[in-house]
């Protein structure tokens, strides 16, 4: 009986065998240690991005794209493709991780949302992401976070308190999903590489009134599973930005571990606090790039990106309200 919780998560210690032993053969064989001493920022930065994926409905990039966009000073589009890159290695984990476990997911809007993803994912990086400006990146970016961030800060004791699925919440699953996995990945996900995320999580707390313990590990699955197709797309087709193999290098290890770690111990320590955390971080980093970037933006630039949020707030409520006035009725 006591190998049982071992015997149950054998397929994860596996597949952290298979990816360490790679990692460590193209390290060695490339001459690669220079390179992680040269990146160990973004190694750090993860570690706190990684627990971050695996405990919430805010991928890796939550804290990748801000830290190398905002800190290091590298481009919007570095930041995309990193978030892509380590996010298809530690959300990979995390999923692993999460089924092994048996956590519940809500599998039939995921398995929609993954083919929406497969077909709208490619599309926005071929024909929407090479339009939209970095300025405009990088706003988008601390716009749908900041946005997050404000729901949970005033929505989180309700949230917290929803159990399984509200009655009649499945009828949703395969438009939803697939409407999901098609806009949010050929607009939010192939523009900032993460996001999609975070639109199912709203769809399933706000509209099917889903416990947190299913919305979260059905969103790290899914961004997990769109960060594998927008990495792949970009290395068949188009190709990453310089720069983003040398950070993954650095944090691929530090995030195969901590999304894992991040999605057992708030299994543990429970979701509301993590999520408290990381709101105020979601929100931070919006004022810092407002701040970064007002020299550019200016008034309207401020007044445009609050709005945005407002935007996206408003969505949520109506969201809220329809998926209570569903649940009236049942």
């Amino acid at each position: 009986m006591s190998r049982s919780p071992f015997r149950k998560i054998l397929p994860w210690f596996i597949w952290l065998a298979v990816f360490f032993t790679t990692w460590l053969a193209i390290v060695i064989t490339g001459d690669h240690w220079h390179t992680i001493r040269e990146n160990w920022g973004i190694a750090v930065a993860m570690a706190i991005g990684s627990y971050a994926a695996g405990s919430t409905p805010m991928g890796g990039g939550t804290v990748g794209f801000p830290v190398l966009v905002l800190l290091f000073k590298q481009s919007a589009m570095l930041g995309r493709d990193f978030s892509f890159a380590v996010q298809s290695i530690g959300m990979t984990s995390a999923s692993i991780f999460i089924i092994c476990r048996r956590q519940p997911v809500e599998w039939p809007m995921v398995r929609w949302a993954m083919l929406g993803s497969l077909i709208g994912t490619p599309i926005g990086i071929f024909y929407i992401a090479p339009l939209v400006p970095p300025l405009i990146v990088k706003l988008l970016f601390a716009i749908i976070w900041c946005s997050f961030g404000v729901l949970h800060l005033y929505r989180l004791r309700e949230l917290a308190k929803h159990e399984g699925l509200a009655p009649g919440a499945h009828k949703f699953d395969r438009n939803a999903g697939l409407l999901i996995g098609l806009i949010a990945g050929a607009t939010v996900a192939s523009i900032t590489g993460v996001g999609i995320d975070m639109v199912i999580y709203a769809v399933l707390v706000l509209l099917c009134q889903a416990d947190l313990k299913i919305a979260i590990p059905s969103s790290v699955i899914i961004m997990a599973f769109t960060s594998l197709v927008g990495i792949a797309t970009k290395n068949l087709f188009g190709g990453v930005q310089p720069g983003v193999f040398e950070n993954w290098l650095a944090a691929a290890p530090v995030v195969a571990l901590g999304a894992p770690l991040g999605a057992f111990i708030v299994d543990k320590v429970g979701r509301a606090p993590t999520l408290i955390v990381v709101s105020i971080l979601c929100i931070g980093q919006f004022v810092w790039t407002i701040t970064d970037e007002w020299a550019r933006l200016g008034l309207m630039g401020l007044t445009a990106a609050l709005a945005g949020v407002l935007a996206f707030n408003l969505a949520f409520e109506w969201l809220h309200r329809k998926g209570n006035r569903l649940a009236r009725r049942k």
